[in-house]
């Protein structure tokens, strides 16, 4: 009976010892996978610092129902103002926020629905001399859906109540779904960037112009950026800054002109300034150029606040 023991207790004590190797060896590969991605990262990371300012000016949102921020755009119809849309669970609404923080009204968009909202940009569009939105109906956290689609609408004035016109540019992925939260429309082709989230680098397809507003597109595959967690990207008024934000950083690539979205993206980048928000999923320039808005979801913060990161000059 006691070398009975004797066995089973030196079966366990090897059976413990297997585990902790085993712990060990997936440990290590862990760090390992986790330092190559970051000397991937710091291979592609030029070490500049754009000159922002590094501690930025806070404005408290005046209405606790805007807790969800996923995309923001600058407005050039209504200087003063940024349009804000909101997360799924929200109504197809935008939100006009001041710059400093103060709510001014939402607008509705007829016929549009907000299954998972989770970028904005204003730029060119079909008709010369207009601006419009584009709003980035593209997230998928569970990858269950097979279509996604932009909401393009020309840019209201602060006195409509519902936008009427808009259009819904429905694409598919060549390779099956994606969870998306970051577009780009190039300024001078128009086509629309789609920048994955969660894939294990971020991948970035290209909705080519002119794309149709009554049929299905399908988008490309053009590149894949050195990290993952994209959130929100913009491009400066003058064209040669894009911005790529992740959770816990901005990453800044200069743009000379003429060159495409695919050229930019392919350069080494610098990180901005950014203090990290508790869900934060929304970056933009000033019309002006004079620096750039962040604005997150409220997550688990007891308010929501509007950031701006002035250009030291």
């Amino acid at each position: 009976m006691k070398s009975g023991e004797n066995y089973f207790q030196y079966l366990s004590w090897v059976m413990c010892i297997q585990k902790r190797t085993t712990l060990i060896n997936y440990t290590g590969i862990f760090i390992l996978v986790m330092t190559g991605l970051t000397a991937c990262k710091q291979n592609h990371d030029n070490g500049n610092r754009a000159p922002f300012s590094g501690t930025p000016v806070e404005y408290p949102v005046s209405d606790v129902r805007l807790n969800e921020a996923s995309g923001i755009a600058d407005s050039k119809a209504n200087p003063g103002y940024l349009w804000v849309e909101q997360d799924s669970g929200n109504p197809p609404d935008l939100t006009l926020l001041q710059h400093n923080g103060t709510v001014l009204k939402s607008i509705h968009l007829a016929n549009a629905v907000n299954r998972d909202w989770e970028d904005m940009v204003l730029a060119a569009g079909p008709t010369a001399g207009k601006q419009y939105l584009y709003i980035a109906e593209t997230g998928d956290n569970l990858l269950q859906y097979e279509d996604y689609a932009i909401y393009r609408l020309e840019e209201p004035a602060a006195a409509t109540d519902t936008v009427q016109q808009v259009d819904r540019i429905a694409f598919l992925y060549p390779d099956g779904s994606h969870n998306a939260e970051a577009i780009l429309v190039d300024p001078d082709t128009k086509d629309i960037y789609i920048i994955t989230k969660t894939d294990l680098h971020s991948k970035l397809f290209r909705l080519k112009y002119p794309y149709s507003t009554i049929g299905m597109n399908t988008v490309e595959e053009v590149g894949t950026l050195p990290y993952n967690y994209a959130v929100s990207a913009a491009i400066s008024p003058n064209g040669s800054e894009l911005v790529i934000k992740t959770y816990e950083n901005i990453y800044a690539y200069p743009r000379a002109a003429g060159e495409t979205i695919v050229q930019t993206l392919g350069k080494k980048y610098s990180s901005l300034p950014y203090q990290v928000e508790p869900q934060g999923e929304a970056i933009v320039f000033d019309n002006n150029d004079s620096g750039y808005y962040t604005l997150s979801e409220k997550g688990l913060a007891t308010s929501v606040k509007l950031y701006f990161y002035k250009r030291i000059k």
